[in-house]
């Protein structure tokens, strides 16, 4: 009875072995042994929370077996906070570690600024890029409300606390107070997009209208350095690292974004953890993207 248990625990320690030695061929075969780890970061769709992707970045810059990472953004834009945070951890990442950015389809506003943060940028012939500007609109519902018979009624604390409100016109104080904000945030979208490109405010500026380009006319004016797909941005970041065989793709992790905003949007109505006036919106993103 001992011998039979002893001569399973050795078939099982010998599969195991087995499987061990199969798995490490088949990584090496697909370039994990020989052309070294590179990360991919993926951004897609309208920018609002990008804590996972920060967060992946992170890693990917501890991780010292990441030897460059490549960015793919597919985004027209979208919230300021998050688009800021995620460029100001590529630029920590950018300073370890070599970044590539890949464009997708659509690589504007938002997604532009982030991808300033790259060592290099690649777009298709037909990418939408470009569109430095920052916007934020308002629907106003008064006129509507008075002939509804509605009135709408404000207590506030602080003579600007409702601007922006969907309840009444915008004073022309209001409009200068909240163009000011504007300015000030496309100031800074100048700012970074000339020093990451390597261009002058100046020539910034006059492509910072808001404007969209393909990426052909992007390549020209210098706010992309290639023309090319994400294995093409793959093949130059192998050439400039020294990587001879195929690298191992490691992709940051993807969470759930939906199960995430339905949990907070269930807490947020339970809790009533909202204003009762939204508060003011200021995007990076074009009025329309085709």
């Amino acid at each position: 009875m001992a011998n039979t248990t002893g001569k399973r625990i050795f078939l099982g320690i010998t599969i195991a072995v087995l499987l061990f030695v199969i798995i490490s061929v088949a990584v090496g075969l697909s370039g994990g042994g020989t052309g070294g780890r590179i990360g991919v970061v993926e951004i897609e769709g309208t920018i609002s929370d990008l804590k996972d992707v920060m967060d992946s970045i992170v890693q990917f810059k501890e991780d010292r077996s990441i030897r460059g990472v490549i960015v793919r953004i597919n985004s027209p834009g979208g919230a300021v906070g998050p688009t800021q945070e995620v460029y100001s951890e590529l630029k920590k990442l950018r300073s370890a570690k070599k970044v590539y950015i890949s464009m997708g389809s659509v690589c504007a506003s938002g997604g532009y600024y982030i991808a300033t943060a790259g060592d290099r940028i690649y777009a298709s012939p037909s990418t939408i890029t470009g569109s430095i500007g920052v916007i934020m609109q308002q629907a106003v519902v008064e006129d509507l409300m008075k002939k509804l018979g509605i009135q709408a009624n404000t207590l506030k604390a602080g003579a600007l606390k409702d601007t922006g409100s969907p309840f009444r016109k915008m004073t022309d104080d209001e409009k200068a107070y909240l163009q000011g904000i504007l300015n000030s945030i496309h100031d800074q979208f100048i700012k970074d997009v000339a020093q990451g490109r390597k261009l002058s405010i100046e020539k910034t500026r006059e492509l910072a209208d808001g404007r969209i380009y393909t990426g052909l006319q992007a390549k020209e004016k210098g706010l992309v350095d290639g023309i090319g797909t994400f294995y093409d941005t793959l093949d130059d970041m192998k050439r400039v690292l020294g990587v001879s065989g195929k690298p191992s793709l490691v992709y940051a992790k993807k969470h759930l974004p939906f199960l995430k905003w339905l949990i907070s949007s269930v807490v947020e109505e339970l809790f009533f953890l909202r204003d009762p006036v939204e508060p003011i919106k200021f995007l990076y993103a074009p009025r329309s993207v085709p």
